[in-house]
């Protein structure tokens, strides 16, 4: 994930910054508790594509 992409990027939600977990290649909005998923390099900031976290996953994030 590009460093200067992510300064950019926030959640289309609730518009807080994003936190990058490489290990699942998802960005992160931990207000929202959400997770949107990175394809092919690309972040699909669509708050349908997200998937909802649980707490204590975006506490890890």
């Amino acid at each position: 994930m590009d460093a200067r992409l992510l300064d950019i990027l926030v959640c289309p939600v609730c518009k807080a910054n994003l936190e990058y977990v490489k290990s699942a290649s998802e960005l992160v909005c931990k207000p929202c508790k959400l997770a949107y998923p990175i394809r092919d390099d690309i972040p699909v900031m669509l708050a349908d594509e997200a998937r909802p976290i649980g707490a204590e996953e975006a506490q890890d994030a």
